[in-house]
This record gives C-alpha cells, sequence and structure tokens, in this order.
C-alpha cells in the first residue's frame, strides 16, 4: 500500500458518519482500557511504592501531575495539528475534534498548576515561582481558556473555526515553551526529563533519573491518562458533530415553517 493510498484511507474518517460509527466501535473497549491501565497505575503507585527518602510520601504525586502536565501540552498539538487540518483540507471533523480536545486540554493544564504547587511548597518551599515553566503553563492555560471563549462567542462555526485555528497557532509557541522551558533556560526550578528519556528506565542513560519503583507505574499512569484523553477527545468529537447536525435541522425547519 502507497502512502498516497494510506493518507487517502485516513482521510475517510473525515467523514462524519464515518468517524461517529467507528468510534462507536471503539469507544467501549478504549473505556476499559482506560479504566484497567488508570486505575491500575494510580493504585500501584500511590499504595504500593514506598516513600522517598527525601520528598517522603509527597513523591506519589507525580502519578497525577507528570500525566497533565504531559497531557496538558500534548492536547494543545494535538489541537494545532487538527486545526491545520481544517485550514488546509477544511473537514469539519478536523474543527471539531480541536473543539473538543481544548476543555479536556484546559482541565489537564490546571490539574498540572494545581498539583505543581502542591508539590512544590513542601519541596522548593513556594506555592508559586515564576520559573520559566510555570509561567509557560500559566500562559498556556489561559490560551485554553481564550480559545474556549472564542468558539462560544462566534455564531458562525467556519469563522469560529477560521479564528480558533489562528488562535492555536500563536499559543502553540507556549505549548512549546510549557514542555522544553528547562532546556531553553539554565535557572529555573523544574528539571529535565527524567522518565520520558531514552535509557531513563532501562539505566542506559546514566544521568539522573527516576528510580523504577516509581518509573513504571508512573508509565502505565502516563497510558492511562492518554487512553483517558483519547477516549474524551472521540466522546466528545461525536456529541459535536450530533450537536451541529441538530442545529442544521432546526435551521431547515425554521426556513421551511
Amino acid at each position: 500500500m502507497t502512502i498516497s493510498t494510506r493518507l487517502n484511507a485516513l482521510w475517510e474518517y473525515a467523514n462524519p458518519r464515518k468517524f461517529l460509527a467507528t468510534t462507536e466501535r471503539v469507544l467501549p473497549v478504549l473505556w476499559l482500557l482506560t479504566a484497567v491501565t488508570l486505575i491500575g497505575g494510580l493504585v500501584w503507585g500511590f499504595f504500593f511504592t514506598p516513600d522517598d527518602f527525601r520528598q517522603g510520601s509527597t513523591v506519589k504525586i507525580i502519578y497525577v501531575h507528570v500525566p497533565s502536565a504531559f497531557l496538558a501540552t500534548s492536547a494543545w498539538f494535538m489541537m494545532l495539528v487538527t486545526s491545520l487540518v481544517w485550514l488546509i483540507r477544511r473537514h469539519h471533523v478536523s474543527a471539531l475534534a480541536s473543539r473538543a480536545a481544548a476543555p479536556i486540554g484546559a482541565v489537564m493544564t490546571m490539574i498540572a498548576l494545581i498539583t505543581g504547587a502542591i508539590w512544590g511548597q513542601p519541596m522548593w518551599g513556594t506555592w508559586w515561582e515564576w520559573d520559566p515553566r510555570l509561567t509557560s503553563f500559566l500562559v498556556l492555560f489561559l490560551f485554553y481558556l481564550g480559545y474556549i471563549a472564542l468558539w462560544e462567542a462566534i455564531e458562525d462555526p467556519d469563522t469560529a473555526a477560521d479564528l480558533t485555528s489562528v488562535l492555536c497557532l500563536v499559543g502553540s509557541v507556549f505549548a512549546v515553551l510549557s514542555r522544553y522551558a528547562v532546556y531553553f533556560w539554565n535557572q529555573g526550578l523544574h528539571q529535565g526529563a527524567s522518565v520520558l528519556r531514552a535509557g531513563a528506565v532501562t539505566g542506559a542513560d546514566t544521568t539522573e533519573k527516576v528510580s523504577n519503583v516509581y518509573a513504571y507505574p508512573l508509565l502505565l499512569s502516563m497510558v492511562g491518562f492518554f487512553l483517558l484523553f483519547v477516549a474524551l477527545v472521540f466522546y466528545r468529537t461525536g456529541t459535536e458533530i450530533r450537536a451541529r447536525r441538530i442545529k442544521a435541522l432546526l435551521a431547515r425547519e425554521r426556513v421551511n415553517g
């Protein structure tokens, strides 16, 4: 199968009917996998790992903070891709998927900020510091709120999709800064990646890393959070498609009536 053939097959899911039919079959399995991995990772991490010799039991907030922070930026990158698809190909499902992902990404960003403050207070001695990553995360959260508000403020859906897509392009700068700020600035309280790095778990990388006793349940928790995000995006995108259909039917009835 050639690349063009695969791309054409992928574009078929831009058809709302096929997207709904596919997600309705996939979602039950996806919800099940989400429950198993998410509950398994959190229970393993919170109840079956020891306290850290320096951080004590506070370290266990890592099982919520790290996955939510990872998804906070990943959700925006997903929105960036779907926004570009909308601007280039004008596929409505991609615009609705971006809209569906925004509240999920906003919640993940808020969770990351709150859990980061809870974790940082005993470790750093402060609830908040204008650290490059913390600051860019806060700005990213404001972009999420602005993106959601812009969708709600504009009645014409195509115009709303156009403007929110442009906003998503601009906000992507802060999504990049949120994830890679520790590499752009030497100062700051955050350390670099210690789990999602080649050799971080296997030990091939000899720099500071998360101990395996914490890393394995953390990775399982991250898989669970990721599956939860995908399931919620599928579900909310389907809801957006159905809501648009209802609006179109009501508008048609008003015209005919």
